[in-house]
């Protein structure tokens, strides 16, 4: 401990023992040393409710992990390292972290030193189970996870504009409901689908209306990057509602212009975040809301100069319409992200070809020399700019452009030129290059390599593959591009046999496995709207 850390430990413990003394309690004596020792030594509110405890920086933490226990949750990774972080200031907690420091310290979050509510949408005051006298007690109620560091925003009056709140509650309980083991949610609920509106509208909003430090920037970078790492492994509607809070605090700290250096980072990490959504909608079905946030991403895009983003918008874009029945306007915009990127080595220059490909084979409609032809050209441009990229984008599934996305996508393209056995070949070593937590793409895959089989006249090994994709599909993973693919499967196997025995128990259940996903979507729905009885744990 430093001699100044010493003092500042001293000077707390005399006001710790005056304040015990005259019968104060723990958030009195803390409001007290803050007062007293910010000035001289810069002590935060969550510092002072620690030092007004008498107790070591270890004892939080074995606190925290008791909670975590109680609550049936694996250990935290907070350590000593992480808790210093919060105290002097560097990082916040993240939801569930400043959760269970509310609960150790019987205290809201504003106590602290953070603006906003628990996620756990109770009161953090009341009497500690199981003792008579009144403390500022702990909810009974365990946050969610997800203890990424979150930025902190500064309070100003009027600062989320009407409504932003409840829309930002709205999200936090469709996500703790998600949490508490409702995970079966795998599309929108109507109050979760205007909040998440609603927050992309205000963005949009203030983005032609922004002061904050480039510390703070840095923080908001890291979250983003790790949405991205997020992106392959992380159920849609949890991952939304995470990107949709962090995407609230960026408008947040725009209602003012910044600095011009800071004002372009800012908007790049709005576009970033607005391009992520918009992905996430494509695999929830609802093609309106994503082709909304694209545009707001070509805005913030817009904003930096950058080509290389601008170009990453419009080919992420295009993929609304090639999933979604406009091949051709696919097309269009995989060519106008081409023209963007220009001769900047990005992740674009290689995503924008294969689109390219991908649109000509669908709108082919079989295998004609000349499309084949140009298909293949454009997969070859693709894998010339994929050597090009740099190392962090070739490692990077959302915001860069990996070695098994090319490999998927051509092996996609292939399919619909109905080339079966290169498609399969090359399906198969892109199936081998994902890891076991990535779920989506894989999916996919596999929906492709049951293609194959049709395509090569197997309808049993086509039916078979569809079979197992199902009945191993956990229920949060019943999106919208899933079940589409799982009917697309269905529409060519009755092509080519429609009198195949299999063909009418596959179809029930994927009509059964929809309904499920529907019946679940509105149960988290209803605990999304805050009905939670106000007594009963959160698990």
């Amino acid at each position: 401990m430093s001699g100044r850390q010493h003092r500042e430990t001293e000077l707390a413990r005399r006001i710790r023992a005056k304040g015990l003394a005259v019968g104060r309690i723990a958030a009195q004596i803390a409001e007290e040393i803050h007062e007293t020792c910010s000035t001289q030594f810069g002590t935060t509110r969550v510092k002072s409710h620690r030092l007004a405890h008498g107790i070591a920086l270890a004892d939080v933490i074995e606190q925290v992990r008791a909670l975590f226990e109680r609550d049936g949750k694996p250990p935290p990774g907070i350590g000593e390292t992480l808790l210093s972080a919060y105290e002097s200031g560097l990082k916040r907690p993240g939801p569930e972290y400043l959760h269970y420091l509310c609960s150790v310290y019987r205290v809201e979050p504003a106590a602290l030193g953070y603006d906003g509510p628990c996620i756990c949408g109770h009161t953090h005051k009341g009497p500690l189970p199981g003792r008579g006298e009144p403390h500022e007690g702990r909810s009974t109620h365990a946050g969610p996870s997800g203890g990424r560091e979150q930025w902190a925003p500064p309070t100003s009056a009027g600062s989320s504009g009407p409504g932003g709140d409840e829309d930002e509650h709205v999200l936090r309980r469709t996500l703790l409901a998600l949490l508490r083991g409702k995970d079966g949610m795998g599309g929108l609920d109507a109050p979760v689908h205007g909040a998440v509106e609603n927050i992309r509208r205000r963005l949009d909003e203030t983005l032609v209306s922004a002061t904050v430090s480039p510390a703070m920037l840095d923080q908001w970078e890291e979250a983003t990057a790790g949405f991205g790492r997020q992106y392959m492994n992380t159920p849609p509607l949890r991952l939304l509602c995470d990107v949709m809070l962090e995407f609230s605090a960026v408008r947040k700290a725009m209602d003012k212009r910044q600095p011009i250096d800071l004002q372009e980072r800012l908007c790049r990490m709005a576009a970033q975040l607005a391009g992520l959504s918009g992905m996430i909608m494509i695999n929830l079905g609802d093609h309106r809301l994503a082709r909304s946030f694209f545009r707001t991403g070509r805005t913030a895009a817009d904003e930096t100069g950058d080509r290389a983003l601008r170009a990453w918008v419009c080919a992420r874009e295009a993929l609304v319409p090639l999933y979604y029945g406009d091949p051709r306007e696919a097309l269009n915009l995989a060519k106008k992200s081409r023209d963007l990127a220009g001769q900047t080595p990005c992740a674009a220059q290689a995503m924008a070809p294969v689109v390219e490909a991908r649109a000509l084979a669908a709108l082919s409609g079989g295998g004609k020399k000349d499309v084949v032809d140009q298909v293949k050209r454009a997969l070859q441009r693709a894998r010339a700019a994929f050597s090009q990229m740099t190392p962090g984008e070739q490692d990077d599934s959302a915001f860069g452009y990996t070695e098994r996305q090319l490999y998927f996508h051509q092996g996609d393209a292939l399919v619909k030129l109905g080339q079966a056995m290169e498609a399969d070949m090359v399906l198969e070593q892109a199936l081998a290059k994902y890891g076991p937590s990535e779920w989506l793409d894989p999916l996919l895959i596999r929906f492709d390599r049951a293609k194959c089989k049709v395509l090569e006249g197997d309808c049993d090994e086509a039916m078979n593959i569809g079979f197992k994709i199902l009945r191993d599909l956990e229920e949060n993973y019943r999106t919208d591009i899933v079940m589409k693919r799982a009917h697309e499967l269905a529409k060519m196997v009755e092509a080519k046999s429609p009198q195949h025995p299999m063909l009418t128990p596959y179809l029930d259940l994927v009509r059964a496995l929809t309904n499920d996903a529907q019946a679940h979507r509105s149960a988290v729905a209803q605990s999304g709207r805050g009905h939670e009885e106000p007594g009963r744990p959160i698990t």
